[in-house]
């Protein structure tokens, strides 16, 4: 750089100085308009609560206080059907307008943390089937207020609600249930405070995308309504929202329904055995009946006690029918089995005592051969006469066993007729049960408050 462009050392130092003069003058100008801005807002919020009363509502004496709210489920599960309730974690929203909370400033909008909420008025909104509420508390309060410049305020909190869901269980495993959320106020009346829901009937409430937190069921949706509702104190507004359950069978028909079908099936397998094994099948017809027995107490266990049948209590119970009828087929078929070796053992026997009659014949005939030896014995003849006769009685044995063999009884009638009956009625059985229930429309019954 030639001598002329090269700046002297006073000069940078003075510029250096000159920018770093600037800089914090720019800092400083920053820093007072936030000390401005903080004691503005100070200014703001202790105008608002000068004079400020929260125990009464907005608009007293002068008009209704119109509530709006719309509810965000961050976590919808589980459900207990032995209790009847559900569990679900929401953002609960609250929108009023209080002319009092009115300002002017350079915002529009305060944002503000549950200190403030708890110096004005807020809804007493309590679930009227809740059975627990939690407000999440960790680190902080979970609350959220904001004060908008007209008066509207925004009240939002973190909630986990135990809720009550009736259920009829008619159709257990292939029902459905709508569980509600009601909520509306404790003290005020129609007259007073009314709530309505913030968005159209679809976005009123929503549900986060993987906030299923289901094994059992599918969330099929949600549905919201208002009621009003009496009572000796006066007329309440009751806010609903519908959650729309429909349950999965697989679990149950690897547990109940499959065990069920192949222990019929097994029942029906000693229809194909001889019916003098009576070992065999009567283990059969024993061991099905306690298998079938045992399988309808573990179905019931994850049921409330309900005084009804439901859907698998009517499978399980012709299910039981079967098994119970195939035993009690082996029984008739064996009281007819030992009618007939009753009556062939008679025969036997008779035959025995024949046997014997013709061995005495025998006998003295050779006895007397044997006394005219000395005469005839010469006779070629006799010899042959006396090997017929010893050979006879063994001849007889002979007949007498192949007779024996005769005895043993042929299929039974009623085992050929059960062979087809009884799995043509099953089968026939399980097509107008899954047809029936597969294709009925799901019922869902709302408990809705008289009006």
């Amino acid at each position: 750089m030639s001598e002329r462009w090269r700046f002297p050392r006073g000069a940078l130092a003075w510029l250096f100085t000159l920018m770093l003069w600037l800089a914090r003058s720019v800092v400083s100008e920053t820093e007072s308009d936030a000390i401005q801005n903080i004691t503005l807002f100070t200014r703001i919020l202790d105008t608002l609560l000068d004079g400020y009363d929260n125990r009464l509502r907005p608009g007293l004496g002068d008009r209704v206080t119109e509530v709006k709210t719309d509810i965000y489920v961050t976590s919808f599960g589980p459900v207990s059907d032995t209790d009847m309730e559900y569990t679900v974690d929401v953002f609960f929203r609250q929108s009023w307008w209080d002319d009092r909370l009115k300002f002017r400033g350079p915002m529009n909008i305060l944002r503000l943390n549950n200190l403030m909420a708890s110096k004005i008025w807020t809804p007493d909104t309590f679930f009227h089937n809740g059975k627990k509420s939690v407000a999440h508390n960790m680190t902080m309060p979970n609350k959220l207020l904001r004060i908008m410049e007209n008066g509207t305020l925004l009240y939002t909190m973190r909630l986990t609600v135990q809720a009550e869901c009736p259920m009829h269980l008619e159709d257990f495993p292939m029902d459905s249930h709508s569980c509600p959320l009601k909520f509306g106020s404790y003290a005020y009346t129609t007259s007073e405070v009314t709530y309505i829901w913030t968005r159209n009937a679809t976005d009123s409430v929503q549900v986060a995308p993987d906030g299923s937190r289901l094994n059992q069921y599918d969330l099929m949706g949600q549905t919201v309504n208002q009621e009003t509702i009496k009572s000796s104190t006066g007329e309440y507004t009751v806010m609903m929202a519908h959650f729309h359950l429909k349950r999965k069978i697989g679990y149950f028909v690897i547990q109940t329904y499959l065990p069920c079908i192949m222990t019929v099936i097994l029942s029906q397998v000693s229809f194909w055995l001889n019916r003098e094994s009576v070992p065999a099948r009567t283990v059969f017809g024993v061991t099905t009946v306690l298998t079938m027995t045992t399988l309808s107490i573990s179905a019931r266990n994850s049921l409330p006690k309900v005084a009804y049948a439901t859907a698998m209590d009517w499978f399980i119970a012709v299910c039981y029918a079967f098994v119970f009828s195939a035993l009690i087929e082996f029984a008739t078929v064996n009281y007819f089995t030992k009618r007939g070796w009753a009556w062939d053992g008679k025969s036997i026997v008779n035959d025995k005592k024949k046997e014997a009659s013709v061995m005495k014949k025998n006998n003295a005939y050779a006895v007397a051969v044997a006394n005219y030896a000395p005469t005839i014995g010469k006779d070629s003849t006799l010899p042959t006469v006396s090997k017929s006769a010893s050979s006879d009685p063994g001849k007889a044995r002979t007949e007498i066993k192949v007779e024996s063999k005769k005895t043993f009884n042929s299929v039974s009638k009623i085992d050929r007729m059960s062979r087809i009956i009884f799995p043509v009625l099953f089968g026939i059985f399980n097509m107008v049960y899954w047809a029936t229930y597969l294709n009925r429309e799901p019922v869902i019954r709302d408990m809705v408050p008289s009006t």
